[in-house]
């Protein structure tokens, strides 16, 4: 018997890693954009927008593996901080951690 193939991330799962990442956002004092799918460019798999003063990130969901989804969504995280290094590679791991301890970002 064969494994089935693991299915197609959801924006039910995009809004759930948004949720476990803002809360760390929140904690740490840091801006918590918004996060929305799909992007409005067309051909693009993440882009970065500030509404005011509030960034939103969006990230293209379908037809992608979810871990590349996560991963922009952290990498929208660090750019809408303007975080630089090694605070920036702080905050990566950090949410890596978060997202593969909710289970959001195991599916590969």
């Amino acid at each position: 018997m064969t494994d089935a193939p693991p299915l197609p991330p959801t924006t039910l799962d995009f809004a759930g890693t948004a949720r476990v990442i803002s809360r760390y956002l929140n904690a740490s004092g840091l801006v918590s954009p918004g996060f929305r799918c799909p992007p409005r460019l067309v051909g693009v798999d993440r882009s970065i927008r500030h509404r005011g003063n509030h960034p939103v990130v969006s990230v293209r969901v379908k037809g992608r593996p979810w871990p590349a989804v996560v991963a922009d969504m952290i990498e929208g995280v660090v750019v809408a901080n303007r975080l630089d290094s090694p605070h920036s590679d702080q905050v990566r791991r950090e949410l890596w951690a978060r997202c593969q301890r909710a289970d959001v970002a195991l599916a590969a």
